[in-house]
């Protein structure tokens, strides 16, 4: 096999491929990616057996075939290298790669492209379109709540469903929630309600250009996603996922509205005296003010008032600040809303005025 390429071109892709592998011992043929050279056209596929990332990029092949290589190894190699034509020649086991205009060479050991795992083909997969924007903003505003406990499963990825013509997105983490519907959905078949692993929803995010359409199936116990030249594909998750719509209060019978500025700015200041295993910060509610406060530990306290509109009685709310901060980042308000109805129930975070989504926040105990 023989074949050259742009080297900048190539970085590009390889760094998606590091974002799919997960094994990285050199022996492992899922440290490697497998590389196809036929007509003008190079393949690379990477997969960790869960997650599957496929693309094509043009080449110049002088020779025709296949292989796999370490794929961290030939990044650092790529990035070592000045920019321009690249040439890629195989024999044996042996690799050579050397830039055309320079008097450099590498050389890397191969593994045998059928010993690299099968990856499903989407020819014949029911693909249906979802506007790349709308898409996007579905997994900004959910990913970040998954949980991270490995004994539920289930909880580690994003819920995908589709209500009438209601494409929706849940995550959760058994103390918060974050949801999601677009009105999108009036040309998509049904699909099962599945869960999707956060990875791919990560490569989507990272990606996909926000503009076009993104290609969209989920069939049997996978998950299938194209977008420009790349196809990714993914187990979905086991489990029942919880009953979202339970713990979302149909209605509450407080509020109160501040700055997003004012408060992600107050936060991150009073943050800086929170016990960080506990992550408690208290929310003081009054007529006209909201003050911040760090409950007080061995390094000290913090506290910060900001206006808010707000009359009714006073009220104390402690919440984790993760649970706040995490959601302002992905909020494009300037004004953000809580709703309540007393300190221990759930607690509404939402844009003002309302929008296709909203977050869920359990409060901690005040003491």
């Amino acid at each position: 096999m023989k074949f050259s390429f742009d080297r900048d071109s190539m970085i590009k892709e390889i760094s998606i491929a590091q974002e799919i592998i997960t094994n990285k011992s050199p022996i492992s043929i899922l440290s490697n990616i497998l590389l196809e050279a036929q007509n003008n056209t190079l393949t690379i596929k990477a997969s960790d057996t869960s997650v599957n990332f496929i693309t094509h990029i043009p080449v110049e092949v002088q020779e025709e075939g296949t292989t796999t290589i370490y794929c961290d190894k030939f990044m650092s190699i790529l990035t070592s290298l000045p920019q321009g034509e690249v040439e890629f020649e195989q024999e044996d086991i042996k690799v050579t790669i050397k830039p055309i205009s320079k008097k450099i060479k590498f050389q890397l050991k191969s593994i045998a492209s059928d010993k690299f795992p099968e990856i499903a083909s989407t020819e014949a997969v029911p693909f249906f379109e979802v506007p790349a924007k709308d898409l996007k903003e579905m997994i900004c505003q959910t990913v970040f709540a998954v949980s991270d406990d490995g004994n539920r499963y289930f909880m580690t990825g994003v819920f995908f469903t589709k209500k009438e013509d209601n494409l929706i997105m849940v995550a959760t983490d058994g103390r918060r929630l974050s949801f999601i519907q677009k009105p999108i959905a009036q040309s998509i078949p049904d699909f099962t309600p599945s869960i999707v692993p956060v990875k791919i929803l990560n490569c989507i995010l990272k990606n996909a250009a926000s503009e076009g359409t993104i290609s969209v199936a989920v069939v049997d116990k996978m998950v299938f996603v194209k977008f420009g030249n790349y196809e990714f594909s993914s187990l979905l998750l086991d489990g029942q996922f919880p009953n979202y719509q339970r713990v979302i209060p149909e209605k509450q019978s407080f509020s109160f509205q501040v700055q997003k500025n004012d408060l992600e700015n107050a936060l991150k200041r009073t943050a800086l005296m929170i016990d960080k295993k506990i992550c408690r910060i208290l929310f003081k509610v009054s007529p006209g003010v909201l003050k911040l406060v760090s409950p007080e530990s061995d390094i000290g306290t913090a506290d910060e008032e900001i206006p808010c509109r707000y009359d009714g009685n006073e009220i104390d709310l402690a919440l984790n600040y993760r649970y706040i901060e995490d959601p302002l980042k992905v909020i494009n308000a300037e004004n953000v809303v809580f709703e309540f109805t007393e300190a221990m129930k759930a607690i509404t975070l939402r844009p003002e005025p309302s929008s296709d989504y909203l977050h869920i926040i359990m409060p901690m105990n005040l003491e």
